[in-house]
């Protein structure tokens, strides 16, 4: 009787490790899945986040600014030039192009510090860094070397150009020792025109206890006038004083 009892208890130990086994696994598989279905949930709203950021139009956001004279250009002077000269579309009217400052430093073969105090004042007057010039060939009488550094200019357009202008004008030339106007013969026949002038103190931006040494410039206002009589309209009306 004992015999046959032993087997069934050995059914049964199996039977319950079984049994066991099989619920060991079935939590384990509950575990595992519930973390794999909730990632790719994660990384399909992470990219619904990269739309706020805010985009930035190109172009100028400011609005244009203008000065006072060419604002009297726009409104005054291309109404008179228009009368006046007849033109058949307002296109036709000249208009500043670009004033080009020129500095030439002799003295800078045997003094570098002489063309870095000149372009520093070139930039006070300007407002605009200026480009330094070199020569172009050797001259042995004058112990210069090509490509050497003896100048500086500075091209103004634009805002700056006329911000110039109306200072040249209005400013310093006024400020010019026993000033009689400037010359009407300095045009070159293609509606330009150029300016000697022999001091630079004549401009309010240059301190007179600070220069080392009395330079002249030349300025050279470029227009868009086909004749001589066009440019001279133009500057008179821009208020540079003609010598009568």
């Amino acid at each position: 009787m004992a015999e046959t009892k032993k087997p069934a208890a050995k059914s049964a130990a199996v039977k319950t490790t079984a049994s066991k086994a099989t619920a060991a696994k079935a939590p384990a598989a509950k575990k595992v899945a519930a973390p794999k279905a909730a990632a790719p949930k994660a990384e399909a709203a992470a990219p619904a986040a990269k739309p706020a950021v805010k985009k930035v139009s190109k172009g100028n956001k400011k609005p244009a600014q203008t000065t006072r004279l060419q604002d009297k250009y726009n409104n005054e002077i291309k109404k008179a030039l228009m009368e006046k000269f007849q033109y058949s579309s307002i296109m036709q009217v000249p208009h500043l192009e670009k004033i080009v400052i020129n500095i030439g430093v002799g003295d800078a073969l045997q003094d570098n510090k002489a063309l870095d105090a000149a372009v520093r004042e070139l930039a006070q007057i300007t407002g605009q860094h200026p480009v330094t010039t070199k020569a172009k060939k050797s001259i042995a009488s004058f112990k210069l070397r090509e490509g050497q550094a003896i100048g500086c200019k500075v091209t103004l357009r634009g805002l700056r150009m006329y911000e110039f202008m109306d200072r040249l004008v209005s400013i310093a030339l006024p400020r010019v020792r026993d000033f009689r106007g400037v010359s009407k013969n300095s045009f070159d026949g293609h509606g330009n025109y150029t300016l000697g002038i022999k001091e630079q103190l004549i401009f309010p931006e240059i301190d007179y206890d600070k220069v080392s040494k009395i330079r002249g410039m030349d300025i050279v206002i470029v227009t868009t006038a086909r004749k001589d009589d066009e440019a001279y309209a133009l500057l008179e009306a821009l208020g540079m004083p003609f010598h009568r």
